[in-house]
């Protein structure tokens, strides 16, 4: 539950403290003064959107401060841990938790979770278990057949999420292969002609055979082969300096070295010597390697280097199409296994047609559970609500909800219609045109007091829930708003007596005389102060003797029925 919010420059609210705590909170107070920017500061803190405009005038930003009682242990807890934040146990099983937000005047803004910053999306998430709030807004989007279909799979508890968790299962599985076969059917043209250039792109790869690095080695020999006239003068040159075709050469130059260094009977010029031996025998081997080499080149001729140029222009035309000879060779894997694939179309497109009848066959059976659930929870329901009208000053009225085959989608095939007789011999009709303002005042209350029931919610906000209503009915509404707050925390920001009478903490939300509200504006009400609030929202006059004496009886109700 909300135990106490505080707000700072928010629409015309300068500073303000709400202490709330548990049972049922009514708000009050004179038209603009501030009313609904509670609801607005609650919102911020639920993870709503921030909006700039909501920044008091001249102010720099807004902030919103909450402190929430939450299970020690739970959901709760466990995502602001995730957060980063932490709850600080009050040593009752429950934990105390801050969450704060912020928005600037230029539209920036901050969250705050558990004293860690957090974005505003975790705000959201701690949302869903932990508030539900109600607007007049909420009041339109009950007039729509979403809504309604919403509506009614709350109240129908497990049985109804269970059935429709599988519909949604068989579902997506039914949506996947209708997709997988339509796009295989509708591109079966583009598929062929894809096969059709791969198969051509293979078939050219396989007769050029090309080897990984084959393209680097041609372009060295055909370098060579460019240049053999230079290459041939420098080798034999080389050549005839090493092995004995001009006079004097260089083997027999260094054995007459050795032959000298060997006769000298020393030591140190005999090691010299064998040194000199090694190098004629090294002159000898590269004499050799020169000769080949020239042997190699004398075989060689224009006749290789166009075969030479033609190979390499077969693998750049490789080259071209696939971005290098590596990617060309992969090809053949790749290609000839995206060939059995796009050959296969045929079997494909049988083997999926049956897949797709098979799972369309589990897809209604699942659509015929979640029917029948949904039915079973709708005679329920209507039955409920009946019952609840009954106490909200609707005596004669009769809620049905009709569950009819409607358009397939992921929440099933059902259109769920909430329908209204708001009298005796009236013909059900749609509440989304049969029912007045004050009437979906009444349904929307009555609904969410049934689902309350299966589906608890800690905390309930109503924004003038009472719209359009006034005399017995009003005071119906804050009786049943006072039973749902023994299970629930109820807030109410209303404008009937009728109805703020019957709560248990009562605040008002004071106009200052510049317009704007200060900490000291936004009481608790008890006594006389009560008696004067509730006597000026009865007459707009708080001192009317008359009107007084009608807030105390107002108050009385609410004793009476404690």
């Amino acid at each position: 539950m909300i135990e106490e919010m505080r707000l700072r420059d928010l629409g015309v609210i300068a500073e303000a403290t709400l202490p709330i705590g548990p049972g049922f909170t009514a708000i009050t107070g004179e038209t603009g003064a501030g009313k609904t920017m509670v609801v607005t500061g609650l919102g911020l803190l639920l993870g709503q959107r921030a909006d700039s405009g909501a920044v008091r005038s001249g102010a720099a930003q807004a902030t919103v401060d909450g402190v929430w009682i939450v299970p020690e242990a739970g959901p709760v807890a466990e995502r602001v841990r995730e957060a980063g934040g932490e709850v600080d146990p009050l040593g009752d099983g429950t934990a105390e938790l801050l969450v704060g937000r912020s928005i600037s005047s230029e539209g920036r803004g901050r969250a705050s979770v558990g004293g860690r910053a957090a974005p505003a999306g975790v705000l959201a998430d701690l949302a869903d278990d932990l508030v539900v709030v109600h607007g007049q807004s909420d009041q339109l989007r009950l007039r729509s057949a979403a809504a309604q279909r919403e509506a009614l799979d709350r109240f129908g508890g497990a049985a109804v999420a269970d059935a429709r968790g599988r519909y949604r299962e068989a579902y997506e599985r039914w949506r996947a292969i209708d997709r997988e076969l339509s796009s295989l059917v509708d591109d079966r043209d583009a598929r062929a002609r894809e096969a059709e250039e791969l198969r051509a792109q293979v078939a050219a790869i396989e007769e050029a055979a090309p080897q990984s690095g084959e393209d680097v080695e041609l372009t060295l020999r055909a370098e060579r082969l460019a240049n053999a006239e230079e290459l041939r003068l420098a080798a034999a040159t080389a050549h005839d300096v090493l092995s004995g075709e001009s006079e004097p050469d260089v083997s027999s130059l260094l054995a007459e070295a050795r032959r000298a260094l060997e006769r000298a009977h020393d030591p140190v010029l005999e090691d010299l010597g064998s040194q000199v031996a090694e190098l004629g025998y090294r002159a000898a081997d590269i004499a050799g390697a020169l000769a080949g080499y020239l042997a190699d080149l004398d075989e060689s001729g224009p006749h290789e280097l166009a075969a030479v140029e033609e190979r390499r222009a077969i693998l750049a035309s490789l080259v071209r199409a696939h971005g290098s000879l590596d990617a060309a060779i992969g090809l053949l894997d790749t290609g000839s296994a995206r060939l059995a694939e796009l050959d296969d179309d045929s079997d494909r497109v049988e083997r999926l047609t049956a897949e797709r009848e098979a799972a369309a066959s589990v897809l209604d059976e699942a659509a015929a559970r979640l029917t029948e659930a949904r039915t079973e929870a709708a005679e329920r329901l209507a039955a409920a609500v009946t019952s609840e009208l009954r106490a909200l000053a609707m005596p004669d009225a009769r809620l049905t909800v009709a569950v009819s085959p409607g358009t397939e989608s992921a929440a099933g095939r059902d259109d769920v219609s909430i329908l209204l007789s708001p009298h005796t011999g009236a013909e059900p009709r749609p509440v989304a045109r049969g029912a007045s303002g004050g009437e979906l005042s009444r349904v929307m209350l009555a609904i969410e007091v049934v689902i309350a029931g299966v589906d608890p919610v800690p905390t309930f906000v109503f924004d003038e829930v009472d719209a359009g209503i006034g005399g017995a009915a009003a005071i119906e509404v804050g009786r049943r708003l006072a039973r749902l707050a023994q299970s629930s925390q109820v807030i109410a920001v209303t404008h009937l007596a009728q109805v703020a009478a019957f709560a248990t903490n009562h605040l008002t939300v004071v106009k200052a005389g510049d317009g704007s509200v200060t900490a000291s504006d936004v009481r608790r009400l008890d006594g006389a102060d009560r008696e004067a609030e509730m006597a000026r929202l009865l007459s707009g006059m708080p001192d009317s003797e008359a009107a007084l004496t009608h807030a105390r009886e107002l108050l009385d109700l609410r004793i009476e029925g404690a």
